[in-house]
């Protein structure tokens, strides 16, 4: 349920962008984002073949029914409707799907359970279907009006408005929310209480609760730079890119693994994660952020830094992989557009993919755009890269053959003298094998015996006689290699003779001849091997079978050859040994390697409706034309590499970039963007609440270097940002959603913040930086939940239950959901015990006496202290309650206050 539900929110927070629609009643923008995400794919790869205008020109229209129209699919065809909106008991659709009722389609074979879910839910939300009733080619776009749209305007920068209480701006930015507030009549509410205010921003900027020696730095200092101070001190802490890189991650549908089963984890995604958070803490420039990430391989001039250059690639080497072995036309395009896909709605705040199978219905952004801009993919490998120079390489390189020469040639001596053991064990091969078939007859018996006495007592090779036991224990199951077929055959008709009592006497005389003669026909082929002279077909066979093959019975592997070593081959074994760890002293730091890119830019052909078996004309290679300066003027068939399409993006030319990544940190402070749809910013988009305050701030933001802390500095530094979260009736009746920012919306600690303050509050935290990601089931997994492996195939149940975002698809904001799992792991975890236990050994240190205790616990779980209800309550439970089986009082008490909604929520 828990899955299911926050399935349903993932699915209403991806919105496909447009032009206007021309009729009126429009579904709901998530529902024709699951269309085209979810319905069309599938009806494309495996309906219009017979199920189309295309198949009825063809001739090869089946049943009357058109799939490729919303009124074809409604009015259906011989058999009725196949889709009924609402009802998916009458829509002969599902039925064909799940092969009910004498309908089966795809008559291939039958779809995924969970494709077939998904059209299920798709009627069930209304069928909604964006197409129009013919599959005639769509108007031409006209450009100018289309590049009058908000978002498709450069920004400008804009005058501070005028505002009647020009005692409460502190920055530009709170002249453009209270001139809409006071245009509204709504008032602003106070500032937020200094400890309210320090935790705020301290798990904003760090994700992590103030220490308490921050807190009384804080509240006593009455300078009017505090607040800028303590910014900029967060601001500087380390600790500043593992918070603010977690956005990044959501957005870049970052994972460490390719969720498909039959594809390995990536072993360096790590790289990726740990590069994004060195590349915020030192405040790269944005527009730099972003070119390392599309092309730092391509980048001109030295480069002094690989991990820096090229580690970035991770956002498109982490991608979506879908192939084992050969990769299809299929494979390959659906990899291009999870690309396509995460690029654009993450860094422009666009739904291109839409326009993979047809032209947008709403933005301009004609399906040869897609190809265009999709041809910088086109031809590329999601491939290791190094993240070290080529000298650095070609020393370690260098290094590693000698080591592997090395470590071969003892292979090969060990193997060599294993097979010197095993000759010499042939020499007793007639007496092993009868031995050994005395034992496969005791054994078929149920007679116990004793190996290793045996072996002793015959004067046999322990190794040799317990490998010949299993080698006729093989054989006599049926499968003797072709060699042994005759002896095998023997030994099938002795095993149906009855046992006769006596040591040797159920060795008959015929199994002796043919085991002789097994022995003598190994032997020739012996001499002539020795004699250097070539084996015919059957000897060879025959010594492979009995000795130079692995599983022969007098082979003898290298491992096992080194323990049977005589005394002089053990020194002689010894010294190479002890060349090859001499070797490894030497070597040189392994050069790291990162998940990335390659290639790409190959111009590429439209996909008519999609569908790779259906190419068409080649698209241009270049940017979209609605972004582009020239775009009546048509583009040259040459190449569209990966760092044109940076260029392209991180542009000041640009109209999207700046908007978007200012609109994404405007939402991580306040809780909602200016725009609402971080990740569409098209006619199907939430319009802007402050149109000039976003321009203002993405020109500011250019200006000032595209510098990320610049523009935490710029919102965290206002009057808006410090306003209290108190409640105000009157302004609640005018807006009930603080679209306009007359009060701090509270808001529930994302799992990251909110797992990373329990282990804080309890002393369990480890703060070390980067590395390999490890489940976070593991008990000893204490270091901050942004080091938790993020998997796509097996989601952490922990992370799903509080509402952590599908890792397949990027992110446009995370989700609050209630549900009872998330209560159950906070009263009922070992996570949660652990660290309750911890917590209440911290208190009962803090102080020997119970009301200071109490007093001090308050401060480090709420960052206040206990009002004086609260702190008699505390100390009348601490005292009156009793041990139980597992929590002291003061454990139970740390428990509650870790399970507190205060602690959970920041104001």
């Amino acid at each position: 349920m828990a899955i299911r539900i926050i399935r349903s929110f993932l699915f209403a927070s991806i919105i496909c962008i447009g032009h206007v629609p021309l009729f009126a009643a429009e579904p709901a923008a998530a529902d024709v984002e699951f269309f085209e995400q979810r319905i069309r794919p599938v009806l494309v790869e495996h309906c219009y073949s017979c199920h189309s205008t295309d198949a009825k020109q063809q001739k090869k229209l089946k049943g009357g029914l058109l799939l490729d129209t919303r009124d074809g699919s409604r009015t259906g065809g011989e058999t009725g409707p196949a889709v009924v909106p609402n009802d998916v008991g009458r829509s002969l659709l599902v039925a064909a799907l799940r092969h009910q009722g004498g309908l089966e389609m795809p008559p291939s074979g039958k779809l995924p359970d969970t494709v077939i879910a998904d059209f299920v839910k798709w009627i069930e939300l209304g069928a909604a279907d964006p197409r129009d009733s013919s599959t005639a080619k769509s108007a031409a776009i006209n450009w100018e009006a289309a590049k009058r749209h908000w978002a498709f305007q450069p920004p400008q920068r804009h005058a501070a408005p005028a505002v009647k209480n020009k005692a409460w701006p502190k920055t530009e930015i709170d002249y453009f929310v209270l001139a809409a507030l006071e245009a509204k009549g709504l008032r602003p509410t106070p500032p937020a209480a200094k400890r309210t205010w320090l935790r705020r921003v301290t798990f904003d900027l760090i994700g992590l609760p103030p220490t308490a020696e921050e807190r009384s730095d804080f509240e006593h200092d009455n300078s009017p730079q505090a607040t800028a101070k303590a910014i900029d001190r967060l601001l500087a802490s380390p600790h500043y890119g593992e918070r603010w890189a977690r956005h990044w991650l959501d957005v870049a549908r970052y994972a460490d693994d390719k969720a498909l089963a039959f594809v390995n984890p990536w072993p360096h995604s790590y790289r990726y994660r740990d590069w994004v958070v060195r590349a915020l803490a030192e405040d790269l420039p944005y527009d730099e952020f972003l070119r390392l990430q599309l092309a730092g391989d391509l980048l001109p001039g030295p480069v002094d830094d690989y991990t820096r250059r090229l580690a970035g690639l991770g956002f498109q080497g982490l991608g979506a992989v879908y192939h084992k072995g050969n990769v299809g036309e299929q494979v390959k395009a659906d990899e291009i557009d999870d690309r396509v896909d995460t690029l654009t709605r993450g860094l422009l705040g666009l739904t291109v993919a839409c326009a993979r199978c047809h032209d947008h219905k709403y933005d301009p952004i004609p399906t040869r755009d897609y190809y265009s801009l999709a041809s910088a993919y086109n031809g590329a490998g999601w491939d290791e890269v190094q993240l070290a120079s080529h000298d650095d390489i070609a020393r370690y390189q260098s290094w590693d053959k000698a080591a592997k020469e090395k470590q071969a040639q003892l292979n090969q001596w060990l193997e060599a003298r294993g097979r010197d053991i095993g000759r010499v064990a042939l020499k007793d091969a007639e007496r092993l094998l009868l031995v050994a078939w005395q034992m496969r007859i005791l054994q078929l018996h149920k007679v116990s015996f004793d190996e290793t006495k045996l072996a002793d007592q015959e004067q046999l090779p322990p190794l040799f006689l317990s490998r010949c036991r299993k080698f006729v224990e093989t054989i006599s199951s049926g499968k003797p290699p072709a060699p042994f077929a005759e002896w095998a055959g023997v030994i099938a008709e002795e095993s149906k003779q009855p046992m006769i009592e006596g040591t040797n006497a159920f060795i008959s005389d015929r199994l002796r001849e043919a085991t002789a003669k097994l022995v003598r026909e190994i032997n020739e082929a012996l001499a002539v091997r020795d004699k250097s002279e070539k084996l015919n077909t059957a000897q060879d066979a025959l010594l492979k079978a009995s000795w130079l093959d692995g599983k022969a019975p007098f082979a003898v592997s290298a491992k096992e050859a080194a323990d049977l070593l005589s005394p002089e081959q053990k020194q002689d074994h010894v010294s190479q040994q002890a060349a090859i760890a001499a070797h490894a002293k030497l070597a040189p730091p392994q050069p790291p390697r990162a998940h990335g890119v390659t290639g790409g830019g190959g111009p590429m052909k439209v996909f008519i409706r999609g569908n790779v078996l259906r190419p068409g004309d080649v698209a241009p290679p270049g940017f979209l034309q609605i972004l582009s300066s020239a775009s009546d003027t048509p583009r040259s068939p040459e190449k569209f590499t990966r760092l044109d399409l940076a260029h392209a993006i991180a542009s000041r030319d640009n109209p999207l970039t700046a908007r978007v990544i200012v609109n994404r940190v405007w939402q991580q402070h306040f809780g909602r963007g200016l725009v609402a749809t971080p990740s569409n910013f098209g006619h199907l988009g939430e319009r802007p609440t402050h149109p000039e305050l976003l321009d203002t701030l993405a020109v500011h933001f250019m200006d000032a270097g595209w510098s990320l802390k610049w523009l935490h500095r710029e919102i965290l530094n206002s009057s808006t940002y410090q306003l209290a979260a108190d409640y105000d009736g009157q302004s609640a009746a005018v807006d009930p959603d603080n679209r306009w920012l007359w009060r701090f919306s509270p808001r529930r600690l994302e799992i990251e913040g909110w797992r990373d303050a329990v282990l804080a509050t309890s002393g369990r935290l480890d703060r070390t930086l980067d590395g390999p990601s490890t489940s976070l089931a593991e008990p000893a997994h204490v270091r901050r939940t942004l080091y938790g492996k993020i998997s796509r195939l097996e989601p952490d149940k922990l992370l799903v239950a509080f509402d952590f975002p599908d890792a397949n698809v990027s992110s446009e904001q995370r989700h609050t959901t209630i549900v009872p799992q998330q209560q159950l792991f906070v009263l009922n975890s070992e996570f949660m015990a652990t660290s309750a236990r911890e917590f209440a050994a911290r208190i009962e240190r803090s102080s020997p006496d119970e009301a200071s205790r109490i007093a001090w616990s308050y401060r480090e779980a709420f960052g206040r202290s206990p009002t004086a209800d609260e702190a008699a309550a505390a100390l009348t439970f601490v005292r009156s309650t009793l041990a139980d089986d597992k929590q002291s009082a003061w454990q139970q008490l740390a428990h509650a206050l870790l399970a507190a909604n205060e602690f959970t929520w920041i104001e």
